[in-house]
């Protein structure tokens, strides 16, 4: 099912029943008052996004000085607790909605997602079990297969709703550590412990939250196998070392080199993972969302033959935080390694249940925000989305090329640009001014030896204003700290 071709409504079901007015008890008046602040400010946040300062105005400890007193014996007014709160954090936020925040890879939310996320909070479904909760499990279902078939993945995967890529990575190593030890012979419900060594190996660009996610399921930190000067894993490397010795094995690798955006060669990495019998799982907190788009689908050719994937739809799909998405080729044995099982929860023996999905009973609607994103925006618009932020990508490229002394030095072909002047104290002092002066938010980072200001395109609002006035930005700011035109001097 396409989604722009979204099916009519069952004839033959039952039309809800109207919603009656609510009964104005003391309760719902609380709720009623309380919401309305809520709604009250967050217009107001929402409408200053845009155009604010991105950075807060205090640090933590500025907002400590306001918050931090005894709790006291009395309570307040629940639409006053909210007026408190949003006068005390409001100049410690930063407006990391902006068209203009390009850091630590972190989208906007849509309109439809950001109610959506609303309405979760209000029905207070703990969507564990498909049984108490059938209206956010359904719509997570549904949520589950238009991701797949977006994402070109197989349509018979196991999908989890977690709280973001490290948890979704987690998650998916989990399910590899014990896979890979149950065809050697190891029941993994006896634990790890006298089981056969499982070599754990990724690119040297391997992101930190697979290096987590690996101390968290027992493989330790993954062993380096090489990679190219964009940080794509080394395929010879990776064939060597699977060679080196026989026995249980996982293979990490990375759909968007969180520097440069490179996307490892799939197909080779892949075919030479199972040649030796490896699990492959597939870090794409943001790049898996190339396969959403005719124009980017070639980055990540092959992916759909690894075993496992994990992405992040806060960052690319720009639906609120907690979102992250565990998929898992083979159901039933993410159930197996996930899932959990007691007489007083309610099962069906030939339907997977969401807690067979997560390592949690106890969890909020996350798929749901993702539906309302997906809903609204139809597979051309995730299209779109994608191919916008890659254009103000390289864009942003393009013109900052044009702004003497300043350099970039990895390929754009995704959504990162990585900018630097000649000397690392100018780029250093370079990504300071601005993140000071407001108008723009970059990470620095360093990146092949030299440091470096990162843009991440990540938000759907980024447009080509948006680029004007960061090119702007970027270019007062090397006026002001006095940036000069040198000689390049070589990348290593």
């Amino acid at each position: 099912m396409d989604l722009h071709d979204f099916p009519p409504p069952n004839p033959g079901a039952r039309p809800p029943a109207p919603a009656a007015e609510p009964v104005e008890t003391g309760a719902l008046s609380e709720y009623r008052a309380a919401l309305a602040s809520a709604h009250r400010h967050a217009l107001t946040w929402l409408g200053s996004v845009a155009e604010r300062p991105i950075r807060p105005e205090l640090d933590a400890d500025g907002i400590l000085a306001t918050l931090d007193r005894p709790l006291g014996a009395t309570g307040a007014d629940a639409a006053a607790v909210i007026d408190e709160l949003a006068a005390a954090a409001g100049p410690g936020l930063m407006a990391m909605g902006s068209p203009r925040f390009y850091g630590f890879v972190i989208g906007g939310a849509y309109p439809a997602a950001l109610a959506a996320d609303w309405l979760v909070s209000a029905w207070d479904q703990n969507t564990g079990s498909r049984q108490p909760t059938p209206g956010t499990a359904g719509v997570e279902e549904v949520a589950a297969r238009w991701l797949l078939e977006l994402l070109g993945l197989p349509a018979d995967s196991g999908v989890g709703f977690v709280t973001g890529a490290t948890s979704a990575n987690t998650s998916c190593l989990l399910v590899a550590r014990d896979s890979v030890l149950r065809a050697r012979g190891h029941d993994p419900s006896r634990g790890i412990q006298g089981a056969p060594t499982i070599r754990f190996l990724a690119g040297d660009a391997v992101h930190t939250s697979v290096v987590l996610a690996g101390r968290i399921a027992g493989l330790g930190e993954p062993v380096t196998v090489g990679a190219d000067a964009q940080g794509r894993i080394d395929v010879d490397g990776l064939a060597a070392a699977l060679a080196e010795h026989e026995g249980p094995a996982i293979v990490a690798l990375q759909a968007g080199d969180v520097h440069s955006g490179a996307f490892d060669d799939f197909t080779r990495a892949v075919g030479v993972a199972k040649a030796a019998g490896a699990w492959v799982h597939v870090d794409g907190a943001f790049g898996l969302w190339a396969g959403a788009s005719p124009r980017t689908r070639h980055l990540v050719a092959g992916v759909a033959d690894a075993d496992s994937w994990a992405t992040d739809a806060h960052k690319t799909l720009n639906v609120p935080y907690d979102c992250g998405v565990a998929i898992v080729r083979d159901e039933a044995a993410m159930a197996a390694s996930l899932g959990a099982h007691a007489a007083y929860l309610p099962a069906l023996a030939s339907v997977a249940d969401p807690y067979d999905h997560t390592p949690e009973l106890s969890r909020r609607a996350r798929g749901v925000p993702v539906w309302a994103a997906l809903r609204s925006l139809g597979s051309r618009g995730v299209a779109g989305l994608v191919d916008g932020l890659v254009d103000a990508a390289l864009a942003l490229a393009e013109r900052f090329r044009g702004i003497p002394g300043l350099d970039v030095l990895n390929d754009v072909v995704f959504t990162q640009v990585c900018l630097a002047a000649r000397e690392n104290e100018d780029t250093l002092a370079l990504g300071e001014w601005l993140r000071a002066e407001g108008t723009v938010w970059a990470s620095s980072s360093t990146w092949r030896g030299r440091a470096v200001v990162r843009f991440a395109v990540s938000n759907w609002g980024t447009d080509a204003e948006a680029v004007r006035r960061t090119v702007d930005a970027v270019a007062r700011g090397a006026v002001a700290i006095g940036i000069r035109d040198l000689p390049p001097i070589p990348v290593r």
